[in-house]
């Protein structure tokens, strides 16, 4: 009987890691997120796209003010794309990757502009913020750092469930 039992925990210990977990925003979180982009940056006078990612860089949300072009869905969500490839914010990755930014936006889906932000709890990176069409990356990315700073308890505080 007691090798049954050593067989069965060996068994079990090594088929452990065939099935993973990890965290994801859910989609009231990202949509505060954006809103509260979007909305910073309206009342800073810019029309702008704003989308959220999650940690695999599919779309999750996709906010475009009235008078944004459509054009700024496509760059915000390829610069939140950017964040999630590097694990840094897009401003940081073209300044730090210069040398290689040019063959970097020949990939499909990203674009090394600075304006997104990473969205992370507790260290772990769970999706990514792109903002664009404020004058200049500069602009997108505050009001994403803004939007981030509003829901900071909620990411510190994120349930470990």
């Amino acid at each position: 009987m007691k090798t049954f039992w050593i067989t069965l925990f060996l068994s079990l210990s090594l088929f452990a890691g065939d099935i993973v977990t990890y965290k994801q925003m859910s989609l009231e979180l990202a949509t505060r997120i954006a809103q509260d982009a979007l909305t910073t940056c309206r009342d800073r006078g810019y029309q702008v796209s704003a989308v959220v990612v999650d940690r695999s860089g599919n779309m999750q949300v996709a906010l475009r003010d009235v008078y944004a072009s459509r054009f700024t869905t496509e760059i915000a969500q390829r610069k939140a794309n950017a964040v999630i490839m590097s694990g840094t914010d897009s401003g940081s990755l073209r300044k730090n990757r210069e040398d290689i930014r040019q063959e970097l936006n020949h990939i499909n889906g990203l674009i090394v502009m600075e304006g997104a932000l990473p969205v992370l709890s507790n260290g772990i990176l769970l999706g990514a913020i792109g903002v664009s069409g404020a004058p200049g990356g500069d602009k997108d990315a505050a009001c994403a750092a803004v939007a981030l700073k509003g829901v900071e308890e909620r990411l510190i505080f994120a349930s470990d469930e």
